[in-house]
């Protein structure tokens, strides 16, 4: 059970590996829009935070398997820890297979589907994305996707990991964890949303006014 950050900005990545509780980062052609940086830099400042164990995740875009595997070149070379994004494609799932070959970690994005699921593990994806917000927004149920395609993966012994993402409400993240996901991506201002609780605060309140009336009282008595 992982949490990854759908990030592509180092200094507030940092901020929430701080916590010890994010284990990768997850980034897209958007999010490395909003930084104006070249995504090779960006992706080598993300990927010096996390251990080479971990997860970064680096999309790759282009219309043939050839373009996409020559812009992964730049990205798997930074470091062992860089994951590489593909999309559920023709062309992406045979860059897949090229890098599944070569050892190298990757995550087939954009699946909407359990057909989409089952190739891209036949493909030997590390990670699939299935994306459970853009589905909600289709009226159709994401987190059911999910649990879908563990059944599948489930019954079939498949080693693909599933990484929900497109998470947009805090309460998504343990449903999709109850649905079987391995991991789940989430922007950073949910990752911290998840801390929160209105009792924790009420109850911390309370604690702590009554730990103070405690210290008043024992110093009264002296």
């Amino acid at each position: 059970m992982k949490i990854f950050l759908d990030c592509s900005d180092p200094d507030l990545i940092k901020s929430a590996y701080d916590t010890g509780l994010v284990d990768g980062v997850t980034t897209n052609p958007t999010l490395m829009l909003k930084t104006g940086q070249n995504p090779v830099d960006v992706i080598y400042q993300i990927s010096e935070i996390f251990s080479w164990t971990s997860s970064v995740s680096a999309e790759v875009v282009g219309e043939t398997a050839e373009e996409m595997l020559e812009a992964a070149v730049e990205y798997y070379n930074i470091a062992p820890n860089v994951t590489i994004k593909l999309p559920c494609t023709i062309q992406g799932l045979l860059a897949c297979q090229d890098l599944t070959r070569d050892g190298i970690k990757t995550n087939v994005t954009l699946v909407f589907s359990p057909a989409q699921a089952i190739l891209a593990a036949k493909a030997g994806a590390t990670y699939i994305s299935p994306f459970i917000g853009r589905l909600y927004d289709q009226y159709t149920d994401g987190i059911g996707l999910v649990k879908e395609i563990k059944e599948i993966y489930s019954m079939h012994n498949v080693e693909t990991q599933i990484l929900a993402a497109s998470i947009r409400n805090p309460i998504d993240v343990p449903r999709c964890f109850a649905a079987g996901a391995d991991v789940c991506t989430v922007p950073i201002s949910i990752f911290f949303k998840l801390y929160g609780h209105v009792l924790t605060d009420k109850g911390l309140e309370m604690f702590n006014r009554d730990w103070a009336d405690l210290q008043e009282q024992l110093y009264a008595e002296q």
